[in-house]
């Protein structure tokens, strides 16, 4: 079996969850292997017996599975989990049965964020797109309450000191403006949790309302209703791959 590939890759390429859950689950002791409770980084091939929670795998080489991924047009007040123990709405509620697998979410938004959120049947194609070295650009409508100056978009775009590193805005483009609040268009190329929302509080400004409209080449057109979400085309699957460097399985 040394020709095999890592359990926890070999799971999530099947769409069975993100590498970072598969590891979580392997480290609880829920994966089995021919009857064996797996160890991390252990290799395993179609051909091994392979169990979770119990339940048997049915197992195929996951490049003959076609990457399926949603766009997902998210309203505020749902989180992205697959299950709350304060039974709050959910995201994965809401989403439709994948053709095979499950969906893993790319990424998150915060309960208060709204707009594209993404789900794929490929857990290395979520997993790559989650690493920041691949600069997935990301655009946002923010809508900030404060008077906004020059010198805050100077240091915004310049780069500003966050508790867990540096950070900044790629562009920043000025919307219209209601009352004591403006909107703003704003990219960013890494996820970092609620990054947008603390560059703004970095200049001690708030932000009132915050929309992700872009994530790489995925837009929630207006066909997508909240809380609603549509296959992404053959050419959209194909054109997020392409930025991880990976191939194209979505036929």
């Amino acid at each position: 079996m040394s020709d095999g590939e890592r359990i926890h890759k070999f799971l999530s390429r099947a769409g069975l969850g993100s590498r970072r859950e598969i590891e979580r689950w392997v480290r609880e002791g829920r994966v089995k292997v021919n009857g064996q409770v797996a160890t991390l980084g252990q290799p395993v091939t179609p051909a091994d017996r392979i169990a979770v929670d119990g339940r048997r795998i049915a197992m195929r080489v996951a490049t003959d599975v076609p990457c399926q991924v949603l766009i997902y047009r998210k309203p505020a007040g749902q989180i992205v989990t697959r299950k709350d123990p304060e039974g709050r709405d959910t995201v994965f509620q809401h989403l439709p049965r994948p053709g095979r697998g499950r969906w893993v979410a790319i990424g998150r938004l915060d309960i208060a964020t709204s707009g594209v959120l993404a789900f794929t049947t490929d857990g290395e194609l979520a997993q790559r797109l989650m690493r920041p070295q691949y600069k997935i650009p990301r655009e946002y409508s923010v809508r900030v309450f404060g008077a906004v100056t020059d010198a805050h978009l100077e240091a915004l775009t310049a780069g500003v000191e966050l508790e867990d590193g540096p950070a900044r805005f790629d562009a920043i483009e000025i919307g219209g403006s209601t009352g004591d609040n403006q909107w703003f268009h704003v990219t960013v190329h890494e996820g970092r949790n609620r990054l947008v929302r603390r560059l703004w509080e970095s200049q001690g400004l708030q932000v009132s309302r915050l929309i992700r409209t872009r994530f790489g080449p995925l837009v929630a057109d207006k066909s997508i209703r909240a809380g609603h979400g549509r296959l992404a085309t053959p050419e959209e699957v194909r054109a997020l791959r392409e930025l991880v460097g990976l191939g194209d399985t979505s036929g």
